[in-house]
């Protein structure tokens, strides 16, 4: 007799898989387009710009769900979650000036070795040796992208560690908001926080475009934004977080592409080391959190 419990399941992991795929694809499209900009404008103005399209899909959520999706029973921790991503975004793209696409995005997975060290210092989450000894290796990994000591990378680079630093500690306020408030509820307070804070400094930046060409490319990178956090929300909400979580990795595969095709970029042997040795140990601490809640 077939489970059809456990066949649903397996079909929504599926369906979770591509649309976390999908998502990180547009991601990275949108990145290479971000990257495009930084010649002309400034990251601000880059950053502001692209949050509109997830702005505008918050919008459409509040007009069908209401001015009640903003109740939230932490507010202020909610404006610092808009504030880590108004950090790990603009520096980011600051990075992006300097760094190619490929080295910045296998530098940024130390986001999540980044998240498992903070969960044990600020929530008392259990690390044990194992887990431990995974961190250190993505520390390794991270290393052999950025080769210290050896002249070979810019100090940008540092910007990208900032914004996978900025994207832990918004990690961390999800996990302690997540039992408190709802997924809209916390996408709406960061996508209005980002757009009205980066409003703030914003004239100081700002530079017209100077063709239609580089205001379809702010359209088409705002679109892809809020597509990819559509799609990766999408993929939270129908499969398994540690089926969908280690799809973020195929992040480098598509950027590698874009770095190529846009910008002449290939990754030489040292970064798809570094990468490889971060995606391994990222995947083993997502496996071994897996392992442990099946327990």
């Amino acid at each position: 007799m077939v489970n059809t419990s456990f066949t649903r399941r397996q079909q929504s992991n599926l369906r979770g898989i591509f649309f976390m795929l999908g998502g990180f694809f547009v991601f990275s499209l949108a990145d290479s387009l971000a990257k495009v900009l930084t010649a002309d404008y400034h990251p601000v103005q880059i950053v502001w710009t692209r949050q509109l399209g997830i702005t505008a899909g918050v919008l459409v959520l509040i007009a069908l769900k209401g001015p009640q999706i903003l109740r939230s029973v932490a507010p202020g921790l909610q404006i610092s979650r808009g504030l880590c991503a108004i950090i790990s975004a603009t520096a980011f793209v600051f990075a992006l000036r300097h760094v190619p696409l490929a080295d910045a995005v296998a530098v940024s997975f130390a986001a999540p070795f980044m998240v498992t060290v903070l969960g044990a210092l600020l929530l008392g989450e259990q690390v044990g040796v194992r887990r431990w000894s995974a961190i250190l290796a993505g520390f390794v990994g991270t290393l052999i992208v950025i080769r210290p000591g050896f002249g070979v990378f810019h100090p940008a680079i540092f910007l990208v560690l900032l914004a996978a630093a900025a994207f832990a500690f918004r990690q961390i306020l999800s996990r302690y908001l997540g039992n408190r408030d709802r997924t809209d509820t916390t996408l709406a307070y960061t996508a209005l926080t980002t757009i009205v804070l980066l409003a703030i400094p914003l004239p100081f930046f700002w530079q017209a475009p100077v063709s239609l060409n580089h205001i379809g490319i702010m359209a088409v990178m705002a679109l892809l934004a809020g597509t990819g956090e559509y799609l990766i929300i999408r993929a939270l909400e129908i499969a398994l977080a540690v089926v969908v979580a280690p799809m973020q990795y195929a992040m480098i595969v598509f950027s590698s592409v874009w770095g190529f095709l846009i910008f002449g970029h290939i990754p030489d042997v040292w970064t798809w080391t570094g990468a490889l040795v971060i995606i391994v140990s990222g995947v083993y601490m997502m496996v071994r959190e897996a392992r442990k809640k099946e327990v």
